[in-house]
């Protein structure tokens, strides 16, 4: 963006340029004299000097440049789009709104005084992640919590140590909560065969299935899964907003979630979608279907979000050859229930809005401990996203989940990042980090003060996104078309 700005800073004006009856008198000038040269035209007696011939490619492609920089398309304050695109990105067109819409396009003035919901922000971090920590923290503060000051919760399963909380509260505007988790929650439940599990895991590792050999790992998803929202910490309070070590957020979120999800009715809120590792979650749809069958529990409209069509499983069965949890060679998907079969959609939890009456609900318990009783946390490597994601298929309905695609986020190498809403935003306030020196939190802020041009179909309020990271919405990983199809599809091409 800046390198395109320079050109156009460097580029001769309308008013700076020869005119064509001005050719002639460049003589004047020793370096410009040879342009006086006449060419004879081929073919011609006709002959014309060399300047007028090499001024008609300059003048179109200074005309080029122009459009490129200029048009709304091309980023900046001032529009979305470069005129060379193709057709737009998932992320660029509008969707159904009938059952959910972004809660405010672009920028607001912040109510700092405004209503506060009873909510919290959560975070589950070990002593040697503070690095990671302090890095979300500021993100945080920057894009959000600065103007609303919700509290936080940390948790840890191991006491945090006096390093980690003397650091941490340096960053926060809101006050802070330390908490452990005891062994009731955290670890195998007593009625686990402890050696079998841990040989489950120890085979998981054995065959590079992603985190499979970290028995952390599977009880952090265990926890996730069916306790957090036990802590005593967390009791108290009736939303919460799952914030991960070494994260980052792009757009700055100058409304109030809470009280938006509150004010709409909503239950859950995401902002990534995509797809499981198949080896990780081999059995986990069946028993969940097996749950929910049992139940007699019927989709509210989400449940097919997550549900393979018949012809996409053909193809899957046409693709995979009797891997862990694929299909047989008779052509019958094992995990198929009742001509089902999960498509590994999942909303990722390591970003998640919600309220906790959800996860506290008997229908939820029951289907947690269901899930708990088959072993497949162990046995498999289940993770807390496809858990709370089918929940929601099974027991939501459509209008019960949001879509935050209005905040720009970026979790490892995974990221979503918005477009800047037309005609939506607004000058913005510093905020200098306190902890660093004067210079460096300036030029740190000064960043952020530069944000991406906006775009036609543009929801974000001042996103500046990190160009090396492709937008997950660009990948056949997302699960963004499952979801526009459930919500009822596109409304713009």
């Amino acid at each position: 963006m800046r390198f395109k700005e320079s050109i156009y800073d460097r580029m001769p004006s309308s008013a700076t340029l020869p005119a064509f009856q001005d050719v002639s008198k460049l003589h004047s000038s020793p370096r410009v004299a040879f342009l006086k040269k006449r060419i004879r035209l081929k073919g011609s007696s006709v002959s014309v000097p060399l300047g007028v011939i090499l001024l008609f490619p300059v003048t179109v492609l200074t005309l080029v440049l122009m459009l490129m920089i200029r048009h709304p398309g091309s980023g900046g304050d001032g529009g979305g789009g470069s005129i060379f695109t193709g057709p737009p990105p998932p992320m660029m067109r509008r969707m159904n709104d009938q059952y959910d819409s972004v809660f405010h396009t672009g920028c607001l003035e912040p109510e700092v005084d405004g209503e506060r919901a009873d909510a919290v922000i959560l975070v589950l971090a070990r002593n040697k992640e503070l690095d990671g920590v302090v890095q979300s923290l500021k993100s945080m503060e920057r894009h959000f919590n600065r103007w609303y000051h919700y509290p936080y919760v940390f948790l840890n399963d191991k006491e945090f140590n006096s390093t980690f909380k003397e650091t941490v509260v340096k960053y926060i505007s809101g006050t802070a909560e330390f908490g452990t988790i005891n062994s009731t929650m955290w670890g195998y439940p007593d009625w686990v065969n402890v050696a079998d599990a841990e040989e489950s895991i120890a085979r998981q590792g054995d065959a590079a299935i992603m985190y499979g050999g970290m028995a952390s790992y599977h009880h952090m998803c265990h926890f996730y899964s069916g306790y957090f929202y036990k802590h005593e910490l967390l009791l108290k309070y009736k939303w919460y907003w799952r914030l991960e070590p070494e994260i980052n957020f792009f757009c700055d979120i100058t409304y109030d979630p809470f009280i938006h999800m509150e004010r709409a009715n909503k239950t859950y809120g995401w902002v990534i979608a995509v797809k499981e590792l198949r080896e990780t979650v081999p059995n986990l749809f069946r028993y969940v279907s097996g749950w929910k069958r049992k139940n007699n529990i019927k989709s509210q409209g989400l449940w097919e979000m997550f549900v393979s069509k018949p012809e996409e499983q053909e193809k899957l069965w046409a693709e995979e050859k009797d891997g862990p949890g694929t299909v047989a060679k008779e052509g019958i998907d094992p995990e198929a229930m009742e001509g089902e079969s999960y498509n590994m959609c999942h909303f990722w939890s390591n970003f998640e809005i919600a309220r906790f009456d959800f996860f506290r609900s008997q229908q939820y318990e029951d289907f947690f401990k269901t899930l708990e009783q088959s072993g497949g946390f162990w046995q498999e490597r289940w993770g807390d996203a496809p858990v709370h994601s089918l929940a929601a298929g099974a027991l939501l309905g459509k209008k019960d989940v949001h879509y935050f695609r209005d905040i720009g986020y970026r979790h490892t190498t995974i990221q979503h990042c918005p477009n800047n809403a037309p005609n939506k935003q607004l000058p913005r306030e510093p905020w200098y980090d306190k902890n660093l020196d004067k210079a460096k939190a300036k030029e740190e802020d000064d960043y952020w003060a530069k944000w991406d041009r906006v775009q036609e179909n543009g929801v974000g309020c001042r996103c500046r996104c990190d160009q090396e990271y492709e937008d997950v919405e660009g990948t056949g990983g997302s699960c963004i078309p499952q979801w526009v199809e459930a919500m009822g599809g596109w409304t713009s091409p």
